[in-house]
C-alpha cells in the first residue's frame, strides 16, 4: 500500500534510534551513559504529585473545556505577565495541549497552505521540518553559526522571506545548542514584520542570564510553552499556546476534533505547578544541580578535545565542534555508543550546517557524567 507522501517526507528522529540502541545494550548487561536524551532525570516536585491525586479523588477525571480549565489558563496568564512584565494576556488566548507537539501541530495546521514556507535555523530542534512537511509546508534554513553565538543574522533571515514566507520559527533557550537569543536579536526579527512562532519550552532552565519571551516585543506571534522540561512532567503530556485571537476558533475546533481535551489531571497539577512555593523552591534546586552539571561537562569536553567555541547557558545542552574527529557525525555517535556505551546524539539530526558537531545533555549525574566523560577520553586517545 502506497503512504501518503506526507507520510513518506518524516525523516526519522535520530537520537531515538540512539536511546534505542542503547537500550539494547543495556538489555545485554551493559552500563550505559545517557547523554542523547534531553528528559530530565528529576522525579515531579511532590506537590504536583499530590495535585493529581486530590484531583483524581474529588472526581475531576472528566473533559475539560476544548481551550483547556479556564483556572488554569488564568493561571497561565497571569505567569506569562509576572515572569515578562507584561500588561496583559487574554486567557482566551491561551490553549491547552496535551503537550507542546500537539500544540505545533495545530498551529502549523492553522497557518499554513500548501508551499508557505516557515524559516528556521540550522541547527534547529530536529522534528521542526517534520511539523512543517507534514502540512506541504516548506522549511527554510538560515544558517546559524557558532562563531557567532548561534544568532539568527537578520541580513540572512531577510535574504529568505518570499510571497510565501508565514513566519519565523525561533526557539529559545535553544535545542540542540542551548544557548539563548540575544534581545537585540528579538527585535531585530520583530521589525522584519512577519509572524514569530517561538518555542519557550526551555524557558527556566536558564544559568546567568535571563529569557525573553517574544511577548515581550510584539502580539504577531504565537508560543508554545509547557510543563515537561521546567517541572519533569515530560510524561504528564502538558503543553500550551498562546495565539493572536484571530486564531483561537480555527485552532480550537481542530482540537475539539482531533483532540477533544488536553489530560484533565494533568491540568489541575499544572495549576499547582506554576503557583505553589514548595515547587518553586524544587525547581530552583533542579536549576543549580543542571547549572553544576553544565560546567563539569563544559570543561571536561573541552579537556578531551572538542571544541566549544560559545558556551551554553540554557537548556540542558552542549553542541560540541567534532570536527578534528569527524566529519560523519551519525557514524561517530553509533561508534561511540559501542565502544564505550556512552549515548549521544549526531550533529546532523539538527540539520546540515550542525554536522562535525555532537550534541551532549546534561540530564544526568555528576557521577555519570565525569564517568562519560573518562571513556570518552580514552577512546579519542586511540581514535585514528
Amino acid at each position: 500500500m502506497m503512504q501518503p507522501e506526507r507520510c513518506s517526507q518524516i525523516n526519522p528522529f535520530m537520537v531515538m534510534e540512539v536511546l534505542e540502541r542503547a537500550q539494547a545494550i543495556e538489555k545485554c548487561g551493559q552500563h550505559v551513559i545517557h547523554l542523547e536524551v534531553g528528559e530530565p532525570d528529576f522525579d515531579t516536585p511532590e506537590p504536583i504529585k499530590e495535585a493529581a491525586i486530590r484531583a483524581i479523588k474529588e472526581g475531576k477525571t472528566g473533559y475539560t473545556h476544548s481551550l483547556g480549565l479556564l483556572e488554569l489558563r488564568e493561571t497561565i496568564a497571569d505567569y506569562y505577565c509576572k515572569t515578562y512584565q507584561l500588561k496583559s494576556i487574554d486567557p482566551e488566548q491561551v490553549i491547552v495541549t496535551s503537550g507542546t507537539s500537539p500544540a505545533m501541530l495545530l498551529a502549523f495546521a492553522a497557518i499554513l497552505e500548501p508551499g508557505d514556507e516557515i524559516i528556521i535555523s540550522d541547527p534547529h530542534y530536529a522534528c521542526y521540518p517534520n511539523f512543517i512537511k507534514f502540512f506541504r509546508g516548506i522549511p527554510r534554513t538560515v544558517p546559524i553559526y557558532e562563531e557567532r553565538a548561534f544568532q539568527y543574522d537578520t541580513e540572512n533571515v531577510k535574504a529568505r522571506l518570499s510571497q510565501n514566507t508565514k513566519g519565523i520559527l525561533i526557539n529559545s533557550p535553544s535545542n540542540p545548542t542551548g544557548t539563548l537569543l540575544s534581545e537585540e536579536t528579538l527585535r531585530s526579527l520583530v521589525d522584519l514584520d512577519i509572524l514569530i512562532l517561538s518555542d519557550e519550552i526551555y524557558h527556566g532552565l536558564t544559568y546567568g542570564e535571563k529569557a525573553h519571551s517574544i511577548l515581550e516585543y510584539t502580539d504577531n506571534c504565537i508560543v508554545f510553552n509547557g510543563f515537561s522540561k521546567l517541572y519533569a512532567m515530560t510524561g504528564w503530556r502538558l503543553g500550551y499556546l498562546i495565539v493572536p485571537k484571530k486564531l483561537v476558533r480555527s485552532i480550537q475546533k481542530m482540537h475539539q476534533n482531533f483532540f477533544i481535551s488536553a489530560n484533565s489531571i494533568s491540568q489541575w497539577a499544572g495549576i499547582t505547578a506554576l503557583t505553589d512555593p514548595d515547587v518553586q523552591k524544587d525547581v530552583s534546586q533542579m536549576i543549580s544541580t543542571y547549572d553544576q552539571r553544565r560546567k563539569v561537562l563544559i570543561q571536561g569536553l573541552k579537556n578531551i578535545g572538542f571544541g566549544i567555541r560559545t558556551e551554553p547557558t540554557g537548556a540542558f545542552y552542549v553542541l560540541a565542534n567534532a570536527k578534528r574527529f569527524t566529519d560523519n557525525s551519525y557514524e561517530f555517535a553509533f561508534n561511540i555508543l559501542e565502544k564505550t556505551c556512552v549515548g549521544v546524539t549526531p550533529g546532523i539530526d539538527f540539520g546540515k550546517n550542525a554536522e562535525g558537531y555532537i550534541r551532549f545533555a546534561y540530564a544526568n549525574s555528576v557521577e555519570n557524567i565525569e564517568e562519560a566523560l573518562q571513556r570518552l577520553g580514552t577512546f579519542l586517545e586511540t581514535f585514528p
